[in-house]
């Protein structure tokens, strides 16, 4: 009876930012569980997740879309919308990061990252949620960060949209959770994806990391991907608002 909580048969969730990494995990965790996938990249890459969830059982498929570009944005909605006639879960992982110091830190990138790690979500939240009310309830999910809460070193833009992420995250379910719609966030710590390239190729930033997780070792994008089933299932059903760490117990230390 308890593992019924976490069943998402009949459920369609779209997932962005799903080619690889965390995404790609939380779309398959999700499959495993039973729902439906809509899978997102800039081109052709989220065919590979897309197809290995179609071998898990669940329905699948891919769509392209360059979340930088506003229009697209909005026509992205509309096919994930059609694909499967109705989304019931949106996890928000979708985003990047310019490395800078912030004196040396262009416009470019810093509307480059806000529009793709914050505007996106937002307007995606904003168009499948009000179709969720419709329906009569949703389960959103959002990436965030550790820098979230905190500030990082040399990615201010980084920083200031995943920040903005938990608080439009707080913001959102305040308005729709009495309309049956939750919206979470996830903070993933220090997890071994093409983001993360950088640090675990510097030996010392590295080991000064390692040094402070309590686990003792860099995450996998699998450990993200339980946390995302919980939040879209009926298991976290009261559960809004809020912005979980997935980080190995960095943020304890």
């Amino acid at each position: 009876m308890a593992l019924d909580w976490f069943n998402l048969e009949g459920k369609v969730a779209l997932v962005t930012g799903s080619s690889t990494g965390i995404g790609a995990a939380i779309a398959k965790g999700l499959a495993r569980a039973g729902a439906d996938v809509i899978c997102h990249g800039r081109g052709d890459e989220a065919q590979t997740t897309s197809e290995e969830i179609r071998k898990l059982g669940p329905r699948s498929v891919a769509i392209s879309a360059d979340l930088a570009d506003r229009s697209a944005q909005e026509a992205f909605a509309r096919d994930a919308v059609a694909a499967f006639g109705r989304i019931d879960l949106l996890v928000n992982n979708a985003g990047s990061i310019r490395r800078s110091p912030a004196v040396d830190y262009s416009d470019a990138d810093w509307d480059f990252l806000l529009e793709v790690n914050l505007s996106a979500p937002f307007r995606l939240s904003r168009s499948i949620g009000k179709l969720m009310i419709e329906q009569g309830g949703g389960r959103i999910v959002n990436i965030a960060s550790l820098l979230s809460f905190q500030g990082g070193i040399l990615v201010p833009g980084y920083a200031a949209s995943k920040g903005g992420i938990a608080q439009l995250t707080k913001a959102l379910a305040n308005e729709w959770a009495s309309k049956n719609v939750t919206v979470n966030a996830i903070a993933p710590g220090y997890i071994a994806t093409k983001n993360t390239e950088a640090l675990r190729a510097d030996p010392n930033r590295s080991r000064q990391i390692l040094e402070r997780i309590p686990a003792g070792r860099w995450g996998e994008p699998d450990d993200i991907a339980g946390a995302a089933v919980f939040l879209c299932s009926e298991a976290a059903r009261y559960v809004t608002g809020h912005v979980l760490t997935v980080d190995g117990g960095w943020m304890g230390r």
